[in-house]
């Protein structure tokens, strides 16, 4: 989807996987590593290079795409850089993809402790979007974020200074007993479920009713195909080491409706 809205091929749809894998691996996703811009710059630099040649080529020849829209629009006489339309595709393509890889993947591991809520879902359709709630309070696909501190603060009697990176834990939030009634239990029908999966304030995240659309299309169009999703039993699951609250693949036996 993500591919599509930028006007990239989706035929190059395992090219994208495998820098997100890439960029998301154990070795640079901790903000505190004095090496972390080394390893994005080399993480990156095949992406970024990709991309490049996609904003040249929009820039001589505009299509109805958002990379076009990102090249060729001016504010004020003025335009963005190649630079700026690379690295705010880079963005859409990177978090607009895993993400909700993750939500998808997270709900059929939902699905796999809870069977009970795959038969709910069935009989009553509307359970679908609480559902895709719960799993993003339940297990949101990114467990922190990254903050700079723009001034000296205080937080419950800790002195933060100011241009520091502060990581606020998503998934500690969700579970959070004095906002949620019975936090570690997966409960779809919270009759109040305001999780920060797509975090706070003025970073909440741009794209969430894309996301959330994307994942109440999905588990539709798995409810009408399977009327089972089970887990396959006794597979080890290789879970995302830092930051991403996913496996990265989830391998399940299916029943057709």
């Amino acid at each position: 989807m993500i591919a599509e809205l930028l006007g990239l091929p989706i035929s190059d749809r395992n090219l994208f996987r495998a820098w997100a894998d890439r960029l998301f691996n154990r070795d640079v996703a901790d903000p505190n590593d004095p090496e972390l811009a080394r390893k994005i710059d080399e993480a990156t630099a095949d992406m970024l290079a990709y991309l490049r040649a996609h904003c040249a080529d929009r820039r001589a020849h505009p299509r109805q795409d958002l990379i076009s829209r990102l090249a060729t629009v001016q504010a004020d006489g003025e335009r963005l850089s190649d630079e700026e339309v690379v690295n705010f595709s880079m963005v859409l393509l990177l978090a607009g993809h895993i993400t909700t890889t993750a939500l998808l993947g997270n709900t059929v591991l939902c699905m796999g402790e809870h069977p009970e809520v795959w038969v709910q879902m069935h009989a009553d359709p509307s359970l679908v979007e609480p559902t895709i709630e719960e799993v993003l309070r339940y297990r949101p696909s990114f467990t922190q974020v990254g903050r700079v501190t723009t001034a000296d603060t205080e937080v419950a009697g800790q002195r933060i200074p100011a241009d520091v990176i502060v990581t606020p834990w998503l998934l500690s939030a969700n579970r959070d007993e004095r906002e949620f009634v019975d936090p570690d239990r997966f409960d779809i029908r919270r009759s109040e479920n305001h999780h920060l999966a797509f975090g706070h304030g003025i970073h909440f995240c741009i794209g969430q009713l894309l996301a959330r659309l994307e994942g109440r299309v999905a588990v539709g169009v798995l409810l009408d195909r399977y009327a089972e999703i089970q887990l396959v039993p006794e597979t080890s699951l290789e879970f995302y080491s830092r930051g991403i609250f996913a496996a990265r693949e989830v391998p399940v036996s299916v029943r057709p409706a």
